[in-house]
């Protein structure tokens, strides 16, 4: 105190350090994750981010390290100092249990799979100018066969899953769901799609019932996105393609060496010099374009894609143009106990036709192959040159631009989902979809066409037209449930599909006129004459289901999953059996989770699966349980023509479903906290009732064949997957998958006491003309594929085929009797063996993917060494290598007709380096408007390693007989892409 007054002194406090840090938090696409855990290393500091990914708190020293953590993606630490402002993409944690996956009517953790499903992200999807969305699963999926046989810009890709299953079903392609409706992979954008899911077992595809033998892939496309912020993202490339595989025919300089060699006549130097396989080959431009918008609010949000796809082909007049546009709106109300999906999908697609209601017409091509190099393209007066007195000999530029044709298509689709949440754990969905595609189709041919010059037919047109509509509605409830450690799920079903089809088509020629090409068809004088084809058609299908589910874990050590399907369909009407039941259940045990493996730290998850499920095949026919009568001829009966009807279906009221009944065992592991992971499954599929034609006598039958379930057949396979990431450090990572699979099958047996097959095999293939005989043949007890044709041991010194006889003896050519009992097993057509192995290399901002793949332990035939090896035809041209000594005795001889032997069954095994992908990612954008940005280059099919001598060893793999190359295919092309990401 002083002078009466108190001193009062302010103590100085240290000034706590308080520094404000905030930022958003995105996924690897640059979409806003809410809910994701921002914690203060080292303290009790934190918080989450908002519904747009936003988050904010307070760092107490600027030498702080925030944890960034948000369940299915990896945890990531970022230090705080120098800054305020933060941007952070998480990316997905590899083959987190956390992760959901699409399974049939719904989803599950996988962690909590007992199934065989093999799921593909879009990040790891195939990259470049692929044909469709199947080709983005190619070499991706242990079991899944993927090819692209053709280079055709319209063509599609051939997929397999785990062998045949059918010999006169439906096709041996997986049922395919688009966001739960069933379509096609050419009617989805493949920038579109978010991630595909594969069920590959029985018990994953028994909800299915009689459409999933074959297996299932669900296709999800992109969704509204889970912050509700306006974004815009866009893709595109730019690309060209080569042919990959020439075909080495003479040139018009071998003629000439030829001529002056005396082994041909100088009458074949036409004197021009024309290479007639880049005469109607072009240099490609293709260019694709992807938009997608979304934005909304915790309320209703949308989804808007616009694609638009420009392809060219190789050959000249090949092209496919598609327009595709999406619009998918989510809103919810009642407190988000109500929620309403609407979506519709249109798009247009428009490609030039080169043949009768086809793309490419792969006689244009023969023609180019055969042409003599030395004949001129055009004649002294400027016309085609055409020799019309040479059988099936064209100028292939003729048949080219003296044709006009053009397919235009339209298919659009509008479906519904109205879900319902009474009650905590209840879900009540209702789907509803409307699919329509209509198509229209036209193809003329001119006066100047060689069906006019040497065929007389004046002009010709060709008018087409299809119709599909497909209606679905589903109704489905779900219960969850979790008490304690015992956590349930139940879930019932019903499913009506029905499917309206028309088409309709009309020739006719000889027309006044090229004015009107084929816009005009009813001029033509072969209609008055009654000469020209006119024919419709119309079918209604439908197929109703029951089905249900139930999953249960207890401790998520033990699991569970058992279902069934009740389902009938159209094509068994009349049956004493239209009904089909198709169980499923499979058991799963987390070995990991038990306490006696606590103590084994490098052992993250180990999973045991066992599972088996029943399955059918839908048939092609319809009405296959009664007697049809068909229009056939007229006869001419007292003084009037009449046109005959009789029966041409004897009826079996006894066809039921063609069954499989598979059983999987596999294991999931992950090790080392998923520096290691990946899958092993074994599977016997056992398929019984498959539907044969059978010889009955009529009498007592009305027709001379009925169909019935008989046959029985067999397949087994071994599936593995391995994932490793051998290097992970700040600046670069390495991340490496091993694919490997087996397939093998067997015919058990295509008689009973009922029907009795003639004889215990299946031929089936063709040669075509002019050798005209099957190629392969499918016997009782031995596998899908075999070659079946006459086997050479040897050739003579005059250049003449020695056999192997029937008693094993060489046989010369003279005495061979070239009859069916001196067949034998050539090869088979299908792969035993596939395998895979995909890298993906990032330094820094770069990044490097290269996807190789192969298959092995399979025979091919070579068809254009077979066709094009032909030395006794002078006016067509031909192979060089038709003038190599063949095992390098002498050249065949020209006394000998074409023929199917062993000389042209080939080793098909292949490795791949199919796809190569260099990007680089500009991560750190100044810029209000731009997120995100990436560039890169793209190669697909690559190169490819194979003793196969013909254009490329991925041939047709379906059906019963596989491995038959083609003489006249599209050529398979490499292509190269130009592409930018980016997101506003």
């Amino acid at each position: 105190m002083q002078d009466g007054h108190y001193i009062i002194i302010k103590k100085s406090i240290p000034a706590v350090f308080v520094k404000p840090i905030s930022g958003v938090v995105t996924d690897e696409k640059g979409e806003p994750l809410p809910g994701v855990s921002i914690s203060v290393k080292g303290s009790h500091a934190g918080t989450i981010s908002n519904e747009k990914g936003v988050f904010s708190l307070n760092s107490s020293t600027d030498n702080d390290t925030l944890v960034i953590s948000y369940v299915g993606y990896k945890t990531q630490e970022v230090p705080v100092k120098g800054t305020s402002q933060l941007t952070i993409r998480l990316a997905l944690s590899e083959n987190s249990l956390q992760d959901v996956v699409v399974i049939g009517y719904g989803s599950q953790r996988k962690g909590d799979l007992t199934s065989s499903v093999a799921t593909v992200k879009s990040e790891s999807f195939v990259k470049g100018n692929v044909l469709d969305a199947g080709q983005l699963l190619q070499g991706k999926v242990a079991g899944l066969s993927v090819s692209a046989p053709s280079g055709d810009p319209t063509s599609g890709t051939q997929i397999l899953l785990r062998g045949n299953t059918t010999l006169l079903g439906a096709n041996s392609s997986p049922l395919i769901l688009i966001d739960g409706i069933p379509g096609d992979l050419k009617t989805v954008a493949p920038e579109d799609i978010e991630s595909m899911d594969v069920l590959k077992d029985g018990s994953a595809a028994a909800i299915y019932g009689t459409r999933g033998t074959n297996g299932v892939i669900i296709v999800t496309t992109r969704r509204p996105g889970g912050a509700y912020t306006n974004t815009v993202d866009y893709s595109g490339y730019v690309g060209t393609q080569t042919v990959a595989r020439k075909m080495d025919m003479l040139t018009a300089a071998d003629y000439r060496q030829q001529i002056a060699d005396g082994t041909r006549d100088k009458s074949w130097d036409l004197g021009s010099s024309t290479d007639w396989q880049k005469a109607i080959t072009q240099t490609p431009i293709t260019h694709v374009h992807n938009l997608t918008f979304r934005g909304g609010n915790s309320k209703t949000n949308y989804l808007a894609n616009v694609n638009y796809r420009s392809l060219e082909g190789i050959m000249k007049k090949s092209d496919n143009n598609t327009f595709t546009g999406r619009v998918d709106i989510n809103h919810s109300m009642l407190d988000d106990k109500l929620r309403i999906n609407v979506g519709l999908l249109n798009s247009n697609n428009k490609f030039t036709t080169t043949g009768d209601g086809i793309s490419f017409n792969g006689y244009t091509y023969r023609q180019a192959l055969i042409r003599n190099p030395t004949s001129p393209i055009y004649d002294s007066t400027g016309k085609w040159f055409e020799q019309t007195g040479l059988f099936n000999y064209e100028n292939p530029l003729s048949r080219l631009y003296e044709s006009s044709g053009e397919n235009t298509s339209q298919n659009t689709r509008m479906n519904s989902t109205i879900t319902l949440l009474p009650i905590e754990g209840l879900k009540l969905s209702a789907l509803f979809s409307y699919t329509r595609y209509n198509e229209e189709r036209g193809y003329s041919e001119t006066k100047q066409h060689i069906s006019t010059l040497r065929d007389g037919r004046n002009g010709y047109a060709s008018v087409g037209s299809l119709q599909n509509v497909q209606r679905l509605m589903e109704l489905t409830a779900q219960y969850n449930k979790n008490i304690g450690k015992h956590k349930f799920s139940v879930m019932g079903g019903y499913s009506y599909q029905e499917t309206d089809y028309r088409n309709s088509y009309m020739q006719n020629w000889d027309f006044p006129t090229d004015r009107f090409s084929y816009n005009d068809i009813g001029i033509g004088y072969a209609l008055k004459q009654g000469l020209a084809v006119q024919f419709s058609e119309k079918s209604e299908t439908n197929l109703i289901g029951f089905f249900g589910r139930t999953t249960y874990s207890y401790d998520d050590k033990y699991l569970l999953l058992a279902s069934l399907r009740h389902e009938a369909a159209s094509q068994l009407y009349g049956t004493k059996q239209p009904w089909g039941n198709f169980p499923a259940v499979s058991f799963g045990w987390r070995v990991s989770n038990e306490p006696f493996m606590k103590g084994i730290s490098w052992l993250t998850d180990l999973k045991l699966r066992a599972g088996y499920g029943v399955t059918g095949t839908q048939p092609t026919d319809l009405f296959l349980g009664v007697g049809i009568l068909s229009y056939g001829d007229y006869v001419y009966n007292n003084g009037v023509w009449i046109q005959t009807l009789g029966p041409s279906q004897n009826p079996n009221d006894k066809l039921r479903w063609e069954e499989k009944h598979e059983s999987n065992f596999g294991v999931d592991y992950t090790l080392f906290n998923g520096r290691v992971s990946g899958n092993v499954d074994y599977y016997i599929r056992r398929i019984n009732g498959l539907l044969y034609d059978y010889a009955v006598p009529s009498p007592p039958n009305l027709y001379s064949s009925t169909r019935a379930n008989v046959g029985k057949m067999e397949n087994k396979g071994l599936e593995v997957m391995v994932n490793i990431i051998p290097v992970k450090t700040k600046d670069f990572e390495w991340s490496t998958s091993l694919m490997f699979s087996t397939n093998t099958n067997k015919l058990i047996t295509l008689s009973n006491e009922l029907y009795q097959a003639s004889v215990d095999y299946i031929t089936t293939g063709s040669t075509g003309e002019p050798i005209q005989t099957f190629t392969n043949i499918v016997r009782v007890g031995r596998n899908i594929g075999d070659f079946y044709g006459f086997k050479v041991v040897d050739i003579s010194n005059d250049g003449k085929w020695i056999y192997e006889g029937r008693d094993g003896k060489p046989v010369d050519y003279a005495s061979y009797q070239h009859a069916f009992e001196d067949k034998r097993v050539l090869g088979n057509g299908l792969p035993r063996y596939y395998g895979g192995w995909n890298n993906t290399f990032r330094y820094k901002s770069f990044d490097l993917s290269v996807t190789m793949r192969g298959a092995f332990k399979y025979q091919i035939l070579n068809f254009q060494r077979m066709y094009y090896e032909n030395t006794g035809l002078q006016q067509y041209n031909r192979l060089k290598s038709a003038y190599d000594k063949v095992m390098g005795k002498a050249v065949l001889s020209t006394d000998m007709p074409l023929e199917f032997n062993s000389n042209y069954v080939e080793n098909g095994d292949f490795w791949k380096i199919d796809n190569i992908t260099l990007g680089y990612n500009f991560n750190h954008i100044q810029s209000k408007y731009i997120h995100g940005a990436r560039v890169y280059v793209s190669t697909l099919n690559t190169l490819t390693l194979t003793g196969y001598k013909g254009i490329d060893p991925e041939v047709n793999r379906l059906g019963l007989a596989p491995g038959v190359d083609d003489r006249d295919k599209y050529p398979s092309v490499r292509t190269f892409t130009v592409g930018v990401n980016l997101n506003f």
